[in-house]
């Protein structure tokens, strides 16, 4: 198991910033083509009530990813919400 801070990780208001993907091929280019890359900050926003999916805002538009996916994208907390 990693001990590398994920989406998956955080809670609702943090903020944190993109520093690398543990995947490749079509997930990579899925989280490219929703504009989640290396170094964009974004915002968890909330959780569905039942934990999946997780709600986040990125670069003004809100997104809902799967928490499998968010596990894949390694994050830095850069605080709460202000």
């Amino acid at each position: 198991m990693s001990d590398k801070l994920t989406i998956a990780n955080l809670v609702p208001d943090d903020t944190a910033v993109i520093s690398g993907f543990t995947t490749g091929g079509a997930h990579l280019r899925r989280f490219h083509e929703m504009g989640l890359m290396k170094g964009t900050e974004l915002k968890v926003i909330r959780y569905a009530p039942l934990g999946d999916p997780i709600e986040i805002s990125v670069r003004g538009s809100l997104l809902s990813i799967r928490g499998d996916e968010a596990s894949l994208i390694e994050v830095t907390r850069s605080g709460p919400a202000k």
